[in-house]
């Protein structure tokens, strides 16, 4: 039996592996377009856009007069990664890099996953998705965000400076990792993790603003965007092209976007909507009584979910945030987020024949892109609404642990004796 007990874990680690060598083989023979992928090149992006930020970053440049450019200026980081790869050129070393952080976060996963009270469910979820969003996983820089997120997550539990240090590193590639702060415990650890990112916040706005000119031209550039094609607002619109309406969809500010009558209506909306959940999250912290080992990750998980639905914006890579919250999630035993969790994988398996495969269905609203794009929200949908139950089940309307009783001793009558005997 103990030998049986001590090959196992070992013989799960190298299934892992092995299937993760498998699997990240086929998503790079993808990239490489060695394996083609039917609808849109993916890797426009790679080679195009990203290749020419890069010549001007490598200046000491941002790309504020390119439209695109709607990112913090630590996005500056993950786009210049590929320098640290020079035998490669660009758009090799930057599919190799996203290969080296896929491989980062399932070593963290996995490693987590071995400690008492964990699990290597996160793991196995991180395994399965990435897969089966197809190349656009490693055709974007959101992997390399999402490797310092789980990062940060993982380290929230026992290292809130480190995780506070990791989430402003995020939000300054992309803003949505600031959204893993809200379900730090209440006090000590809140003080120390949300103190440790808004200094290093302040201090990095600060070095941007008086030394690297254009950085924050992305906060003008955001404010334009409109409802992309993807989004769950544009649903509307999708059906209502079918009844005559005047509109069009577009390329805008660097995606899909539909242009035309009651378009900034729907945009306007979806703004109210993420302040809304905002102000649940607020709600959720003020009225939170529990707080478990997987609080944290939970809640980090549940934001995300939120911000995603109500977002303007919902392109394929945000599956890659979402995967790498849940995978983290999962990790702990105490976790119940495991249906919004396979809510979100089935989401991600949707959104690969979403994008590429099907994009000119979805890009003519015709009735099988509406209808994947249907279910893809849907999935989404359902995942953010279970979420949010779960989280305020688990941490406010459950009743605390009730301390264990004391255990039966001698009464106070029964003490006098023994002692006056004794």
């Amino acid at each position: 039996m103990t030998g049986a007990s001590g090959t196992g874990p070992r013989t799960d680690l190298r299934l892992v592996l092995a299937l993760w060598g498998l699997t990240r083989l086929l998503l790079l023979l993808c990239a490489f377009k060695v394996v083609v992928v039917p609808g849109p090149d993916v890797t426009f992006e790679v080679e195009q856009i990203y290749r020419s930020w890069f010549e001007l970053l490598r200046t000491g440049e941002y790309p504020r007069a390119d439209v695109t450019w709607q990112y913090p200026p630590g996005a500056a980081l993950p786009v210049l990664t590929p320098a640290l790869l020079p035998f490669l050129d660009y758009t090799a070393g930057f599919f190799v890099a996203a290969l080296l952080c896929d491989a980062l976060i399932l070593g963290l996963l996995l490693r987590t996953g071995r400690r008492p009270g964990r699990s290597t469910r996160g793991a196995w979820l991180w395994l399965a998705a990435l897969p089966l969003l197809g190349p656009t996983a490693y055709a974007r820089f959101d992997i390399m965000v999402t490797a310092v997120a789980v990062a940060g997550l993982l380290a929230s539990t026992s290292r809130p400076r480190l995780f506070g240090a990791l989430i402003t590193l995020g939000a300054f590639m992309k803003i949505w990792p600031a959204l893993l702060l809200a379900g730090t415990p209440k006090g000590r650890a809140t003080r120390l993790s949300w103190g440790t990112a808004a200094a290093g916040a302040a201090g990095t706005l600060l070095v941007c603003a008086i030394w690297a000119p254009g950085s924050l031209s992305f906060l003008s550039n955001q404010s334009e965007r409109g409802t992309e094609i993807e989004s769950m607002g544009a649903m509307v619109f999708h059906v209502a092209r079918h009844f005559g309406w005047e509109g069009t969809a577009r390329m805008n500010y660097g995606s899909m976007e539909f242009l035309g009558p009651y378009v900034s209506w729907v945009s306007t909306t979806a703004l109210v909507l993420t302040l809304l959940t905002f102000g649940w999250l607020l709600l959720w912290r003020f009225r939170a009584r529990r707080f478990a080992a997987s609080t944290t990750a939970d809640a980090a998980f549940t934001a995300v979910l939120l911000f995603t639905v109500t977002s303007r914006v919902i392109s394929p890579q945000y599956m890659v945030w979402l995967v790498g919250a849940a995978a983290v999630c999962l990790a702990y035993r105490s976790s119940r987020m495991r249906r919004p969790a396979h809510l979100v994988l089935w989401a991600t398996a949707v959104t690969q024949f979403e994008f590429p495969v099907w994009f000119s269905h979805v890009n003519e609203s015709g009735p099988l892109g509406i209808a994947v794009l249907f279910v893809r929200n849907a999935l989404l949908l359902a995942a953010a609404v279970s979420a949010c139950r779960i989280l305020w089940r688990h941490t406010v309307t459950e009743p605390a642990a009730e301390p264990a009783a004391p255990l039966p001793g001698p009464s106070r009558e029964n003490r006098k004796v023994l002692a006056g005997s004794a």
